[in-house]
């Protein structure tokens, strides 16, 4: 399955206004599981008010807006490869007025360097798309301050991309790779210039759950035909106060396994 025509087509109905978009946000902050981790982990790391941060591959541009107007004092380069997306996230954040402290810019990643300019840069789902992941990690440690940190969330190869038998396809159509154990993306950031690597995974059993339930399905839905707008309200409703509770625990517990990789790494 391909995710990228179902993106399009949420970005047409919620790219309509500012407020819709800023739902949009709201609605995926609360529904997807990686947003729980990736939000404490950014305020672990920001202790400091004012910092230069990239949200390196920006999507939606829903963290690089989080980022923005949660710390206001820093300054957010948001990078993407689709110059539809820059376009499209650069007239959002005029939209919004904040467009002083927060820019998209079309660049590759296996390209993209700014030397020693980065307080934090923060790879959202990325990695998973990108082949030579190497020459993008040489570059973010070329581009952090020393004593800076970069922050991963990428599949495991514990059933990361919903990939769980040798042979077995993945569930999302883009990705080049199905996950990273923890000793193969430590092992690549530190050859790359990292001094330190933490990974830990996240999706556990409760995270898995609650991602079929408010994600999977729902996608699988929407792929089958635009009607099931109309019945993905009365669904969410059933299944969102389940969803929510493995979400907290999946964020509470340390997990031996998950579908998911958290990983810090220190310039």
């Amino acid at each position: 399955m391909h995710y990228d025509p179902i993106k399009e087509l949420l970005g047409r109905i919620f790219n309509r206004s500012p407020f819709l978009r800023k739902s949009f946000y709201k609605m995926l902050d609360i529904l997807l599981l990686r947003t729980w981790h990736i939000h404490r982990a950014v305020k672990r790391t920001m202790s400091h008010k004012q910092a230069e941060i990239l949200d390196a591959g920006m999507g939606f541009g829903q963290y690089s807006w989080w980022m923005a107007t949660n710390f206001k004092k820093s300054n957010v380069t948001a990078v993407d490869v689709k110059s539809e997306q820059v376009e499209d996230c650069n007239r959002f954040f005029k939209q919004c007025k904040i467009d002083d402290r927060i820019r998209a810019i079309e660049a590759d990643l296996v390209s993209y360097r700014k030397n020693n300019n980065y307080d934090l840069i923060l790879c959202v789902d990325v990695m998973e798309h990108i082949e030579e992941d190497t020459a993008v990690f040489e570059n973010f440690a070329a581009s952090l301050k020393t004593g800076s940190e970069l922050i991963i969330s990428t599949p495991s190869d514990k059933g990361g991309s919903d990939v769980h038998d040798e042979g077995q396809e993945s569930f999302i159509g883009e990705h080049v790779r199905d996950g990273y154990s923890i000793e193969e993306i430590t092992a690549k950031l530190l050859s790359s210039g990292f001094s330190s690597v933490k990974a830990s995974y996240t999706y556990g059993i409760p995270g898995s759950i609650a991602w079929r339930l408010s994600m999977k399905y729902p996608v699988m839905m929407l792929s089958l035909s635009k009607l099931m707008f109309i019945i993905l309200p009365f669904y969410y409703i059933c299944v969102l106060p389940f969803a929510l509770v493995l979400n907290y625990l999946d964020l509470l517990f340390s997990h031996s396994k998950g579908t998911g990789l958290l990983v810090i790494a220190r310039k």
